[in-house]
């Protein structure tokens, strides 16, 4: 493939180390000082784009590439109140939109077990659940779109939870996830069940960057042939 990297971060460098080993090729990394040529003649060279800047310029890099009629893999959090109007604009131009809070493998696998142990957890009212995610300083938002998503699935099945709050609460409707910002952590995220009797938690620590990297080279190679707003569910089979 003919890749345009769009932020060329540490996670920029980390894709492009992993997708030239895969025998792709970069054609173009943008950032903030070539911003302009993000174009439609480069786009015309390009098959996919690989988005992964900061919240406040992850919106507009995403459409641009979508007027552009380039396949975008996502992995910029903090923008999601934007969402709505790329899906549009993605269905109304035909294009592909792939986006994921997190791109690594093992993280969504945890996703599914996550899924599954909330809905086993919902029967039991006596636990009570709580959240924990530990990232890098340099890490914008928090909580971390990682830890939303794990939020957002518990609440599905643990209907207790009304919502989520990014502080410790001993309000039985809220959702309590715990931010921490250390160096060098690259993230970890913990779901914890406590009763009177006994804790349950499950945990997943990455070590370092070649998992998201890994993940989002995988999922362009799903974009470039497939269409519609994509996830990691899709892109793994899940």
């Amino acid at each position: 493939m003919n890749i345009i990297l769009v932020g060329y971060g540490k996670m920029g460098k980390a894709i492009e180390e992993i997708a030239v080993a895969k025998g792709h090729t970069i054609i173009l990394k943008i950032d903030l000082d070539n911003a302009q040529e993000l174009n439609a003649q480069n786009a015309a060279k390009a098959d996919v784009a690989i988005e992964f800047t900061s919240p406040h310029s992850a919106f507009d890099n995403v459409m641009k590439c979508l007027e552009l009629g380039i396949p975008v893999v996502c992995g910029s959090t903090g923008w999601l109140d934007k969402f709505e109007t790329a899906r549009q604009l993605c269905e109304q131009k035909n294009g592909t939109l792939v986006y994921a809070s997190n791109y690594s493998i093992g993280v969504n696998l945890f996703f599914e077990i996550n899924t599954q142990l909330a809905k086993l957890m919902s029967k039991h009212p006596d636990y009570d659940v709580s959240m924990e995610e530990i990232h890098h300083t340099q890490k914008k938002d928090a909580p971390s779109g990682t830890a939303i998503t794990l939020a957002e699935q518990i609440m599905a099945a643990v209907t207790t939870k009304t919502h989520w709050v990014n502080k410790p609460s001993t309000k039985t409707d809220e959702l309590s996830i715990i931010s921490e910002r250390i160096d060098p952590a690259p993230g970890t995220h913990k779901i914890k069940y406590s009763s009177p009797i006994d804790d349950i938690e499950i945990i997943h620590t990455a070590h370092n960057r070649k998992g998201f990297a890994g993940g989002a080279v995988l999922a362009a190679e799903y974009a470039v042939n497939h269409k519609g707003v994509l996830g990691m569910k899709e892109v793994l089979g899940l």
